[in-house]
């Protein structure tokens, strides 16, 4: 199993707690955020990540150099921010396997990944996205699905139980090869957003705990979460 991480982004909701650091090397007892997402990703049978990295990428290389425990590690550089989708084809371009997992850099959601992996390729999807359950929430929109197929995201509101996208997906290789893309676009909006209610997003749904360090308040409770 492949895996790529979306680890190019600025942070800018987090500049006031943490100026001119990576997102993912955020401080978290001791340790950059990005090595509690690899000690969880390193659990399965995953030997390679790749890391699509931008804002101050020199810091994640020299930090974790070219692999961690028995994974290998590659950095795929932008050399200007082109969106979480354009990270993800830049990174997808150095996958050699037909389907791979993608997991955003900036939360922690530590779900069984072999069992999203097998069953998104069980059920020859093109992507298939973890799901999390929460009560009364605002700051995230949520996810309508028909059984396990998504029909429609909706914008962030006041909502008193719902699921909303946890940010890890499977992905089929061959969906995104044969798709023309800008060179800078998002996945969430270009992409998954305009695929939901065609059949070709699954969806998964974990209970697993749920962390955003994008968000200063999530942040703050990060030490007391990972520690455990």
């Amino acid at each position: 199993m492949e895996a790529v991480i979306l680890a190019g982004g600025l942070g800018t909701r987090l500049q006031s707690t943490l100026p001119d650091i990576p997102k993912p090397m955020a401080p978290v007892g001791g340790k950059p955020f990005l090595w509690y997402l690899f000690k969880w990703i390193a659990r399965y049978p995953i030997s390679r990540i790749v890391l699509s990295t931008g804002y101050k990428s020199e810091e994640i290389s020299e930090y974790f150099g070219d692999s961690f425990e028995s994974m290998s590690l590659e950095y795929a550089i932008e050399e200007k921010p082109l969106g979480t989708g354009g990270g993800l084809m830049n990174a997808t371009r150095r996958l050699t396997g037909s389907d791979f997992i993608v997991i955003n850099g900036d939360t922690y959601f530590p779900i069984d990944l072999k069992r999203l992996f097998l069953y998104h390729t069980g059920h020859c999807g093109f992507i298939t996205i973890a799901l999390k359950r929460m009560t009364n929430f605002s700051r995230y929109g949520s996810v309508e699905c028909k059984g396990d197929l998504i029909v429609r995201f909706n914008e962030k509101k006041p909502c008193a139980d719902g699921l909303i996208n946890g940010g890890i997906y499977a992905i089929s290789r061959k969906l995104l090869m044969e798709k023309e893309f800008p060179e800078v676009f998002s996945l969430e909006e270009d992409l998954l957003g305009k695929s939901a209610g065609n059949g070709t997003l699954r969806c998964m749904t974990f209970e697993e705990p749920f962390l955003d360090i994008g968000i200063p308040e999530d942040y703050g409770r990060a030490s007391e979460l990972l520690k455990a």
